[in-house]
């Protein structure tokens, strides 16, 4: 039998733990959504599935990403171009993220000399000149959207393709998605500066899509020279998921997708895609 006294004295210790309980309940930060779960105005049918569980997703006004911690740099950046958001290109004052934690991200040091040593740029994935129309431009330039991409590609076919993405939705004038990241197939000289376990991508992938169901996909390596065409550069949905490993629009039925290619200044046929290595037999 549990005397007054200890029975008091064991409901008061219960009723702490309730109220323990409640306050943790109510300080505790909300746990993150998985990606099947993400919901931004930058993904078109769904953002991409398949980064690793460790990595980092950044909502911003202009973009959203998943920065991996191992490389630093964004598996896949998505935005939303509109004939509003277009702009002069402004000033690029380079900074590390301010979401990720110091070991997660680079800092502008990082790239110091990787112009002289590797011919590289600190090249945008979600363009400048997309967003200096808003007052968000200068996070275009947050490290976490940029990374050391070889200046001829940079400066040829990848901004001619940028350009097309503003052309189009200024000539639509509707909204433009586009989806990029980097690939990591081969070894690359690493940026001088860098941290010792940071990557160098060896090439790029960019799907470009209307809300419409039309679409354009891409892969460029790290050597496409300054003059190649973009539109060389063209591949099928199906090719860019398998190298980047990455399920595109989880929301929607690939089959009912159309070619965006015309749209985009693309008017010869696509070329086929690059053949797949085979293991040569012993």
């Amino acid at each position: 039998m549990i005397r007054p006294d200890a029975r008091s004295r064991r409901w008061a210790k219960t009723l702490r733990r309730i109220v323990l309980i409640a306050a943790v309940a109510v300080y505790a930060p909300p746990a993150l959504a998985s990606d099947g779960e993400l919901h931004t105005f930058h993904c078109l049918f769904g953002c991409p599935l398949g980064a690793p569980a460790t990595n980092d997703t950044v909502v911003r006004e202009i973009y959203t990403l998943s920065s991996n911690d191992l490389t630093k740099l964004a598996d896949w950046i998505a935005y939303r171009v509109t004939p509003s958001s277009i702009g002069p290109s402004s000033n690029r004052d380079w900074r590390a993220d301010p979401s990720l934690a110091a070991n997660e991200t680079l800092a502008p040091e990082a790239y110091d000399g990787a112009n002289q040593a590797l011919r590289t740029d600190r090249g945008h994935q979600a363009p400048l000149a997309a967003f200096s129309g808003t007052p968000f431009a200068a996070d275009t330039n947050i490290l976490s959207n940029i990374t050391p991409q070889a200046s001829a590609l940079n400066q040829g076919p990848w901004n001619a393709l940028e350009g097309q993405e503003r052309s189009l939705a200024q000539r639509l004038n509707t909204a433009v998605y586009v989806y990029t990241g980097p690939l990591f197939e081969r070894l690359m000289a690493p940026l001088p500066a860098g941290p010792v376990l940071e990557r160098v991508p060896s090439g790029y992938w960019k799907v470009v899509a209307l809300a419409d169901g039309r679409i354009s996909a891409f892969v460029f390596d790290q050597a496409t020279p300054r003059t190649a065409d973009y539109c060389k550069g063209r591949v099928s949905l199906t090719h860019v998921v398998l190298r980047s490993r990455l399920i595109l629009f989880p929301m929607a039925n690939a089959a009912s997708f159309r070619s965006l290619d015309s749209e985009i200044g693309c008017t010869s046929p696509p070329p086929p895609d690059p053949a797949p290595s085979t293991i040569p037999p012993e």
